[in-house]
This record gives C-alpha cells, structure tokens and sequence, in this order.
C-alpha cells in the first residue's frame, strides 16, 4: 500500500517539480523495485483532486478526469503508469480516490498531526483551543449555498476498512480497480466550524480571506461503485461523528504526539 506523497494543493500549484519529483518520480522507482523483487500487488492513495472541476455531481469514476492543479495531476500520472503496468505484466492494483481524509482512530491513539497543519479539522480544532490565532476561511464568494467550499469528509478509519476488503481481490489475476472513497454528503468550510464548535463547546475565531489557486468549488463522491465491488460501509457518515473523534484526539493529545 502506497500512502506516501506531497498533498497540499496551494504548495503544488506554487511548486509543482517538487511534486513531480516527489508523487510521480519517486513512485516509478518504488514499481521498478516491486517489478525487479517479483511483488504485482499494488494499492494506491489516489485522490478526488484527478477529477478537477467535475462535470456533475456527486463524483462517479467514469467522468473525465482533468486536474486543475500539479497535485491532481501527479496522481492521475500514476494511475496512468498502473494501468500500462497491467497490461504489459501481471500486475494488480487498486486505486482508491479519496475525498477529505479526517477524524481519528477510533481507539483514541491515533490523530492528525502534521507540521506544518494544512487540514480543515485540526486547523479549526487549533483555533477553538487557542493554539493559533484565528482560522482563515479562503474564499466566501464560491457558488455554494453559504459562499465557502463543499467538501465531502470520510474518516480515516472508513478508508481503511476499504483497503483491508481489497487485499482478497488482488489474489486474482487481472484486477484492476478505480474507486472514489466518500460519504457522498458535501459539507461547507463553515459548517466544519459549526461541527467543531459543537464537540467542543468552544468558539472558533475566524478571519476571512481570497480563494486558494486550484481549489474547486465542490467535490463529493458518489461512492456506490466502492460500496458495491467491496461491501463497503461507512460507520461515520456523518460529519458531526468524525468530528467527535477528531476532538477527543485533540483534547488529550493538545500537543499532538509530543505528548
């Protein structure tokens, strides 16, 4: 399973050789090593970002797949490389196109904590507790209901549980798999907040700011295929839950793993 990669749009759009280095370069190595050690089974960490602008919504795997930023377009390059990899060898792979990974693991070890923190939750998470400043809010002119960007949540253990029910599937010849990984329920920048405020009874201080480069208005999946092909369910379909577990990480954890 590959999870490695550079994911921050705005920093793709502003450095896209390190992302090219980085997400494309340096995964062909990592399949000309599996190629040359006999390994044929693949899974990766694909993204929602593939899909650029969508055509409709919500996100099914058969629109066209037009990347707006150097971060959407590294990881459309490999699903590319995987599928010429399956035809000239027999190699298996799946691809699993996530929408925003978030929340934190059920057994309360395991959270968010990148640095520097780039995702929505932890940020506004920050905020309530006073560990930065204000959130910033980039653009509140999108063609949304409340001007902020629509953004589809699932939690990182839901994305798990896909990727374990993949594992039998590989053991067949030929597989290729092409699935989006979301709640299908798209929820704004500001009812994150209002999730946040809920858990934590806190007030989360905001500043309001211009739109990012590269960051489309609305992206939500239409996950059937997954639920279909893997018997994939979602335990948290709901943004408040992930939230929940997100700030019970945090509120023990102020410190991130520091602590």
């Amino acid at each position: 399973m590959h999870f490695a990669a550079f994911a921050a749009v705005g920093e793709s759009v502003q450095e896209p050789l390190k992302y090219y280095l980085n997400n494309v370069a340096a995964t062909i190595h990592l399949l000309s090593a599996m190629k040359k050690a006999g390994v044929n089974k693949f899974i990766f960490s694909s993204t929602c970002a593939t899909f650029g602008v969508p055509e409709t919504l919500p996100i099914s795997e058969n629109l066209h797949q037009a990347p707006i930023n150097p971060y959407g377009q590294s990881k459309l390059d490999i699903e590319n490389v995987l599928k010429a990899l399956a035809v000239s060898d027999d190699f298996r792979f799946a691809v699993f196109r996530y929408f925003n990974a978030a929340g934190a693991s059920e057994d309360g070890t395991i959270g968010e904590d990148h640095a520097p923190e780039l995702h929505l939750i932890p940020l506004a998470i920050q905020a309530a507790t006073g560990q930065r400043s204000v959130l910033k809010i980039f653009g509140t002119d999108y063609p949304t209901p409340d001007g902020t960007c629509l953004r589809d949540y699932v939690h990182v253990d839901d994305l798990s549980r896909a990727h374990i029910a993949a594992f039998p599937m590989l053991e067949d010849s030929g597989t290729q798999l092409f699935l989006n990984l979301g709640t299908g329920t798209p929820f704004s920048v500001k009812e994150i907040i209002d999730a946040v405020e809920k858990a934590s009874g806190l007030k989360v201080p905001i500043e309001y700011d211009t739109r990012r480069a590269g960051d489309p208005p609305a992206l939500y999946a239409d996950s059937t295929l997954a639920k279909q092909t893997l018997g994939w369910e979602l335990k948290y379909p709901t943004v408040e839950g992930i939230v929940a577990t997100a700030w019970k990480w945090h509120s023990d954890n102020p410190n991130g793993f520091e602590d």
